[in-house]
C-alpha cells in the first residue's frame, strides 16, 4: 500500500488564485490515490468566506478526498493555519502543505509525493526548493529572490542548519515526527517554516531540499520589507529557543 499523504492548503484572501490550482491539484492527485487535501481559510472576512466555498463546494462533491474547508474564526498566521489543519489529520504517514497560488504546479506537489513514497518508511521531510538546478526552472521577482537569499544565509548562519531555501511553499514531514514536536512549535507567522526546520533537526529527523520549478504568481500578501524583519525577528526567536532548552 502506498504511504498515505494528507495535504493543507493555508489561504488568506486567495479566492482569486486558488480557483485553477486547486482544480488541477485535485485532478493530479486522483490518480495517485490515498491523499487528502483540507483548505483552510485563515480568518479572512465572510465576503472572503463566501467566495471561498463557492469555489471549493463543487470541488468537494467532484472529488471525496478532498475535504471539507476549515474556517477559522481568527487569523492565526499561515503556520498557525497549516498547523490546525495538520492537527485534524490522526492517521496520514505523511503531513504536507503547498502554498495557494499555484507558483508551484500540481505537478510538483506530485512528483514530491512520489519521492516521499519511495522512502522505506517516513522518516526523512522533504522541502521543496527554489534552487534553479535540475532542469527546473524558477522566475521569481528579483527582490524576492535577493530576500530570500539573504535569508536562506541569516537561517543558516544564526541556526548552523545549512539549508538554502527554507520558506519555499511545500513541504512534507513524517506525522509520527510532526506529533513529537508540535508541542515546542510556538511560531505561526511566515517564519514558522523555520521553527519547523529547527525542529525536525534537533529531534534527529534529517531533511532533503529538492529542487521544483516555480513560477511566481502575482498577487501575494508579503510585504517585503516588513515581513522580511518579522522573519529574521522570529529566527532570532528560533535561535534563543534553541539556545534556552541546550542550557
Amino acid at each position: 500500500m502506498p504511504a498515505t499523504v494528507h495535504l493543507v492548503i493555508p489561504c488568506y484572501q486567495e479566492s482569486g488564485r486558488i480557483g485553477p490550482f486547486l482544480a488541477e491539484l485535485c485532478a493530479v492527485t486522483h490518480e495517485l490515490g490515498d491523499v487528502t487535501i483540507r483548505v483552510v481559510e485563515d480568518g479572512s472576512d465572510d465576503a472572503e468566506a463566501a467566495r471561498m466555498r463557492a469555489i471549493i463546494t463543487p470541488l468537494c462533491e467532484k472529488h471525496p478526498y478532498l475535504l471539507d474547508p476549515l474556517f477559522m474564526p481568527d487569523n492565526l498566521g499561515k503556520g498557525g493555519a497549516v498547523y490546525t489543519g495538520w492537527n485534524m489529520e490522526k492517521t496520514a504517514d505523511w503531513l504536507g502543505f503547498v502554498d495557494a497560488d499555484g507558483s508551484c504546479s500540481a505537478a510538483e506537489v506530485v512528483r514530491l509525493i512520489h519521492l516521499a513514497r519511495k522512502q522505506p518508511t517516513p522518516h526523512t521531510a522533504l522541502f521543496a526548493s527554489r534552487l534553479g538546478q535540475f532542469g527546473r526552472k524558477v522566475h521569481r521577482q528579483w527582490k524576492r529572490r535577493l530576500i530570500g537569499h539573504v535569508f536562506g544565509s541569516l537561517v543558516s548562519t544564526l541556526l548552523h542548519i545549512r539549508i538554502h531555501d527554507s520558506q519555499c511553499g511545500l513541504k512534507l514531514v513524517p506525522r509520527s515526527t510532526y506529533q513529537r514536536i508540535a508541542p515546542a512549535l510556538r511560531i505561526h507567522g511566515f517564519a514558522f517554516d523555520v521553527e519547523l526546520l529547527a525542529a525536525l533537526h534537533d529531534t534527529g529527523c534529517p531533511f532533503h531540499e529538492i529542487p521544483i520549478s516555480w513560477f511566481e504568481t502575482p498577487g501575494g500578501h508579503v510585504h517585503l520589507v516588513r515581513d522580511s524583519f518579522r522573519m529574521a525577528r522570529d529566527v532570532w526567536r528560533v535561535r534563543q529557543g534553541r539556545s534556552h532548552r541546550a542550557g
